[in-house]
């Protein structure tokens, strides 16, 4: 049990009692030695923009809590739209203020915990929300300049001030100028769109299922996911602000609905930036999150490696839920390590330790030195046509110059219709599977599919599903937790103060036992085959060659259980239909998936995938995992 989990099953304590020294020999840690009550405090940063268009720069509000100390500290900082809209973490916590609006109460447990120990913690309100001046402009230069300019007021390169308007100027005498950014979700991206910018004094991030670029949030491959930015803005500004109507216009106009790339989606898009990435990045993603989907994260990491930058990472098999409550005594002891490591030097030896840790069942973590999905080997594998139209084989022999499959678009239908009974045809999807697997097989990386269509109208959607058929335990990330579930309990992680709490509700691990799992899905309009940034007009009956991605994984299939590929039109659990749904033709030969093998080929031919194709799958689910009712939330926002 960590040392932090001060008091487990117990309501809110009073100071908590110090920690014990490490023993001799133990890797140095920073340890809990400011008991006096923190300094609250808030300065007001310039942003040097004007984003209402009021003729004034805004300032966008730093919330701080700091040890008495005469010595400089290094900085946490969570940059947040939704400390008065939504609130942060499990149980939805929200900053509050006293009287006279002085902070009090700091969500989550990073200045309970941290502050003792010698950090300073500083809650940032993006511009736009809660505090802070400006507006909403999610994902732009407004949401990442609110972070980066707090940064460089605690370098001196920036002016704050003890006042939203006017007032004194205020220095960061107190800062080392250190800092670790982290944050689930859109306080993720923040943190990755920070980076990006190179700026001086990011030691470190922490993105937990972050967003790496804005349109694989809300678009994939020409397709729509229903929801646009102009939403999510104003949510996080409490129902928006008159003000900021021609920044949500801008919005709207930047981010057509019929899924093209446009400049407002490039500057949205940090992955290109990777190369001026100097913090170290610690990721955190659910394999199953349908919310921020792990494209994201794949993407990021891939452009991370390719320019070497120090990186360590977490994947779970939860949804869209944060590590501190799927693995929380391990989190906060590996963050508390991770911090002392980035912005304290320690030499603690995290960095030496595996850069990678996968939840291969429910609670059952493998780690390796480095993550498999960086190594892996795009291997090609086959949908071949089978002796029951609608069914077929995937092999990694191509098929026949004639061979031929097709559907016909069903926007009711979804990936979990599609996925369920592979024995039998569905006119409303395409099913090739493989023979049983005589090996073990590990997907890790993003993959991909090729295919040659042929639509019977002037539109069309396409989705690709990769599914693993046969018997397993998993987290119930389709659940109401996404694979956890909240408990009576609490336990304790640092000091709480009158308004600020450091007890959080324990959670568990729910389970589900299912016949089938999704490991992969990818989705594309026909329509943007020749580019994302335009779409092309579709002559019906006439051939065309696209490739779209499909999302990231890190999955194992086990010996004796069936690779799926389902190749249909509109998913109705996550995409819009196109405007004429019809039928669609497949030309095999000009079909295939590239999916990252671990072992490439040959670890392809050893699990059986060059056997000939059997045509149908002999597993007939006994249970399928239930639909989920929300997948965006709604498609407003991403908490």
């Amino acid at each position: 049990m960590l040392c932090g989990a001060l008091l487990a099953l117990t309501a809110t304590p009073a100071l908590a009692a110090p920690e014990a020294a490490p023993p001799a020999g133990a890797p140095p840690r920073s340890q809990p030695v400011f008991a006096d009550e923190p300094v609250r405090e808030t300065v007001w940063v310039d942003t040097g923009l004007d984003g209402d268009g009021d003729g004034t720069t805004d300032r966008v509000a730093a919330d701080i809590a700091r040890p008495r100390t005469d010595s400089p500290t290094p900085v946490i900082m969570d940059a947040s739209p939704y400390y008065s809209c939504c609130g942060r973490g499990n149980e939805n916590e929200l900053k509050t203020y006293d009287d006279q609006g002085r902070p009090v109460g700091f969500p989550l447990f990073y200045d309970n915990y941290f502050v003792p120990r010698g950090y300073s913690t500083v809650l940032v309100d993006l511009a736009g929300t809660n505090r802070a001046q400006g507006c909403a402009d999610v994902g732009g230069a407004s949401d990442v300049t609110s972070a980066k300019a707090v940064i460089d007021w605690l370098n001196g390169r920036a002016k704050g001030y003890d006042a939203a308007t006017g007032g004194a100027e205020v220095g960061a005498g107190w800062s080392t100028g250190d800092v670790g950014m982290i944050g689930k979700s859109y306080d993720g991206t923040i943190a990755n769109g920070v980076a990006a910018t190179g700026v001086e004094g990011l030691r470190t991030i922490v993105p937990i299922g972050a967003i790496s670029s804005w349109y694989d949030y809300y678009r994939s491959d020409g397709v729509s996911f229903g929801a646009d930015p102009s939403g999510l803005a104003e949510t996080v500004e409490d129902g928006g602000r008159p003000e900021c109507a021609a920044v949500k216009q801008r919005l709207d106009e930047g981010a057509p609905a019929n899924g093209d790339v446009t400049p407002l989606w490039d500057e949205r898009n940090h992955v290109p930036d990777a190369a001026n990435v100097t913090a170290s990045v610690f990721a955190v993603h659910g394999l199953n999150d349908l919310n921020v989907k792990t494209v994201q994260f794949g993407q990021w990491w891939d452009a991370l490696a390719a320019h070497d930058v120090p990186r360590k990472v977490w994947l779970s098999q939860t949804g869209h839920v944060d590590p501190f409550d799927f693995r929380r005594a391990e989190w906060v002891d590996t963050l508390h390590r991770w911090f002392d490591h980035a912005l304290l030097g320690m030499d603690n030896g995290i960095d030496a330790e595996p850069a990678a840790s996968v939840e291969r069942a429910p609670d059952e973590w493998s780690d390796e030195p480095s993550w498999s999905g960086e190594t892996a080997t795009p291997t090609a594998l086959h949908p071949v046509p089978g002796e029951t139209d609608g069914l077929g084989g995937l092999t990694s022999t191509p098929a026949p110059a004639d061979a031929r499959a097709s559907f016909t678009d069903d926007p009711r239908q979804d990936e979990y219709a599609w996925a369920q009974q592979p024995d039998q045809a569905s006119p409303a999807r395409s099913l090739f599977t493989s023979a049983p697997l005589r090996d073990d097989l590990r997907l890790a990386g993003t993959g991909s599919i090729s295919v040659t269509a042929s639509p019977s109208t002037s539109s069309a959607h396409l989705s690709a599903v990769l599914v693993d058929y046969g018997p397993a335990t998993t987290r119930d990330h389709l659940g109401e937790g996404e694979g956890i579930r909240t408990l009576e309990t609490e336990s304790c992680w640092g000091e709480s103060r009158d308004g600020d709490d450091a007890c959080y509700r324990d959670t568990e691990a729910t389970t589900a036992d299912v016949d089938y799992r999704i490991v992969s899905r990818g989705w594309a309009d026909l329509a943007n085959h020749e580019s994302l940034e335009q779409e092309s007009p579709l002559t019906p009956g006439d051939p065309h060659e696209m490739t779209f991605r499909l999302a990231t994984a890190d999955h194992v299939v086990p010996a004796g259980h069936r690779l799926g590929l389902i190749i249909a039109g509109t998913d109705g659990a996550f995409i819009t239909a196109p405007d004429e749904p019809g039928r669609v033709d497949l030309d095999l030969a000009g079909t295939s998936v590239s999916l990252p093998i671990v072992g490439g080929s040959e670890a392809a031919a050893n699990a059986g995938l060059d056997a000939a194709a059997t045509g149908t799958a002999a597993v007939r689910p006994e249970r399928a995992p239930a639909r989920p009712e929300v997948h965006l939330n709604g498609g407003s926002f991403t908490r």
